[in-house]
């Protein structure tokens, strides 16, 4: 595990913290208790600049089977009203109060555009619209910081119970998104739920969402099936596969960055920003690099751009921090982005099924580490 060391004591400005300069929030997606407990947070968020936190059910999973959970858990197993997911939220939930409490300085110096921690719904209810409404709106009130976000997945179920959260006052961090068709749902439904508030007189201002984009999963799934198929295709085919080898997950952001700017401009959008509306920022996930032969902070350089937020894991943060090099390079070459996309379906592979397998994919993981989650917290 990282140390999450801090910042360098060079007089060259800490890369993490330059990100701001290019329009970009950075966000840690990692938690565990001794983060708070030890100031390494607070530390963070002062050194590095640090914006925000992100959590998963395999985040939380790797955490709470340490000792430093150890007493707490102890304690609510004393409770008999509560089942191993009573006991996880227990757990949970603490850690999330205690983060956004951390964070809440920065939530109010941004005035409620940063600060944010993200916890997400059961990934059991990814296909389940009125259960995840139901869960979300719960967990909100239960944690009961202005400065939490709700993550619900981006499935076909989901999309109905992000807009209804956000309606009904809720932050949503939408997780799981891989398919620039699915980002562009999700979308709209924070504008008809900003629109909607906006017609019964409600505040916009307090209202934040992220649509987490997923990417290096993105170049892992695909070059994975150029392996396979590159020994049996046809010359020309072969030359289309190599030229998109490892670059289809950054121009599949870059064209989904280029949707929230048209999406996020024009009337219908200046409407609701006359009202205080701040946007669905798209935050990049999965951004540590799979591949060893890639560069290891490959992600975060080649998406820095105005309006987004990079959410790192702990080794790719200290990397970037140890030798990232910013500069504004999410509007770069978007037409090359365009040329990737074409070659990728002329070699003959589809993105639609490949983004469609990964959410597939996500969802299972994310039950699966759920799973394995709520057998550490079972009750005695």
């Amino acid at each position: 595990m990282s140390t999450l060391t801090s910042s360098v004591s060079s007089g060259i400005e800490n890369p993490l913290k330059q990100l701001a300069r290019f329009g970009q929030s950075i966000w840690l997606d990692y938690i565990r208790r001794s983060l708070m407990t030890s100031g390494d947070l607070r530390k963070m968020v002062e050194e590095d600049g640090l914006g925000g936190m992100t959590s998963n059910p395999s985040i939380f999973e790797k955490a709470m089977g340490g000792a430093e959970y150890a007493d707490y858990l102890a304690q609510l197993r004393k409770d008999k009203t509560l089942d191993a997911k009573g006991i996880y939220e227990g757990l949970a939930i603490r850690d999330i109060q205690d983060a956004a409490d951390v964070l809440r300085p920065v939530y109010d110096r941004t005035k409620r555009h940063d600060g944010y921690v993200s916890m997400e719904v059961s990934p059991n209810l990814a296909y389940k619209t009125q259960e995840t409404i139901d869960e979300a709106l719960r967990l909100w009130k239960a944690v009961d910081r202005p400065n939490l976000m709700i993550k619900i997945p981006g499935t076909p179920a989901g999309v109905p119970a992000i807009e209804t959260a956000l309606r009904e006052g809720v932050n949503v961090n939408v997780t799981l998104l891989f398919s620039q068709d699915m980002y562009e749902e999700v979308a709209w439904a924070f504008i008809r739920a900003l629109e909607q508030r906006a017609a019964k007189g409600q505040e916009l201002a307090g209202i934040a969402g992220v649509a987490s984009f997923f990417v290096s999963r993105i170049d892992t799934a695909v070059d994975a099936l150029i392996d396979e198929r590159l020994p049996e295709a046809e010359p020309e085919r072969k030359k289309l596969m190599e030229s998109v080898r490892s670059k289809v997950a950054i121009a599949n952001a870059k064209l989904a960055y280029e949707r929230y700017q048209r999406i996020f401009s024009g009337p219908r959008w200046e409407v609701l920003a006359a009202k205080g509306a701040q946007t669905q920022r798209v935050l990049w996930a999965s951004t540590s690099t799979k591949n060893p032969k890639l560069r290891d902070v490959l992600y975060i350089e080649e998406l820095i751009g105005k309006d987004t937020v990079n959410t790192i894991p702990p080794a790719t943060y200290d990397a970037f921090r140890d030798h990232g090099v910013p500069r504004a390079s999410l509007t770069e070459d978007v037409e090359g982005a365009r040329t990737v996309m074409a070659n990728l379906e002329a070699a003959g592979i589809s993105i639609e099924t490949v983004t469609a397998d990964l959410v597939v994919a996500g969802v299972k993981q994310f039950e699966d580490a759920f799973a394995k989650l709520l057998t550490v917290t079972q009750p005695q």
